[in-house]
């Protein structure tokens, strides 16, 4: 999934480049390209299908060439990810109706490669012939409500627990609740199912949606896709897959995971998994630093940005904008973007 704007890691993610055709990292690959490229030796390179917005198309060739035409859905209007995934998963049946599918985000940082892999393949393995719908945990940090929230029933020795609640970004005391317990896990966004267990849950969570993406089914690799796909979202509710699918399944399992994740959704996130200095400051840019601690500063490198008496702040200069934006307060982000927007001159 490669649609997204990322609106929280303004301004650095745009609308007309957002965070996942960057660098973020500094290691020479793009965030979209580091997703494809860790499914080396998983699935074949053919086998990678990218949905994003139609805008992106050329984007996501020039980064991962080896995409063809039949390989990159593109959506004409963003409409959350329940139908992005209905519109791939209802696609790849079409081809092969016995295919075990993931999702992933394409924005996610992942630290060990190879622990994710064998977490994917044991996924895989269980659903293979099952009809269950796994998404991925992972062990929370902090009360984030940015996340939804994973609670399970433990079952001692097992790889795949079946989930009891699943809470979409709580409100910030719920989420200290949920931490405080340690009965929860994060939702990673990161699914496993084969293809016709989630046909059956979309049949059944979201029928309107499953009758829309099941007329297409002459349209898939055909030359009347992209119309009919056209036509299809302007049909379909703006749902995520978690509301509209994993909340109300009975059959959804969860894999406990750890292998270095983020989903690199805000400037706090990308802080923790950066290296930081003597002061624990994250920095990615020329800089001149005074009494300056537990801050990120993200900023071209034709800048010199000098600070003085900072601490856990967001320093992020891209392009023609600057924030300056408290840590704790990353949340206020959206709303920055936002009243930008109502500005205009090309600040979003």
């Amino acid at each position: 999934m490669a649609g997204g704007v990322g609106t929280r890691f303004w301004p650095f993610s745009r609308t007309n480049y957002p965070k996942q055709f960057h660098d973020v990292l500094g290691t020479g690959h793009t965030l979209l390209q580091q997703t494809a490229d860790r499914f080396e030796g998983v699935c074949p390179p053919e086998n990678i299908y990218v949905v994003t917005s139609d805008k992106y198309k050329d984007l996501c060739q020039q980064q991962i060439p080896t995409l063809s035409d039949d390989q990159v859905l593109c959506e004409p209007i963003a409409r959350n990810t329940a139908p992005c995934i209905a519109y791939a998963c209802y696609k790849i049946a079409q081809r092969d109706p016995q295919a075990n599918i993931v999702v992933s985000p394409a924005d996610h940082i992942i630290l060990k490669e190879d622990d994710f892999k064998s977490t994917i393949r044991a996924a895989l393995e269980a659903t293979a012939d099952q009809d269950i719908l796994v998404t991925l945990g992972i062990q929370p940090s902090r009360p984030d409500t940015g996340y939804g929230y994973i609670q399970y029933i433990p079952e001692s020795g097992a790889v795949i627990n079946k989930v009891k609640t699943f809470t979409e970004k709580p409100h910030l005391e719920l989420a200290q609740q949920f931490l405080d317990s340690g009965e929860f896990v994060w939702n990673a966004g990161i699914f496993v199912f084969n293809a016709q267990a989630i046909i059956r849950a979309f049949e059944q969570h979201l029928p309107e949606t499953a009758e829309v993406f099941e007329e297409g089914r002459p349209a898939y690799y055909t030359d009347q896709e992209q119309t009919f796909v056209n036509k299809a979202y302007s049909m379909c509710k703006s749902i995520s897959i978690d509301n509209g699918v994993m909340e109300k399944a009975a059959n959804v399992h969860v894999v406990l995971s750890d292998f270095g994740w983020s989903d690199l959704g805000t400037w706090k996130s990308l802080y923790e998994v950066s290296g930081k200095d003597e002061n624990e400051n994250a920095i990615d840019a020329h800089t001149m630093l005074y009494d300056t601690h537990n801050c990120i500063i993200k900023a071209p490198k034709d800048r010199l940005v000098v600070i003085n008496g900072l601490d856990g702040y967001i320093v992020a200069e891209y392009d023609n904008v600057l924030m300056i934006c408290r840590k704790d307060d990353e949340q206020k982000v959206k709303q920055f973007v936002a009243e930008a927007k109502e500005v205009g001159m090309g600040f979003v």
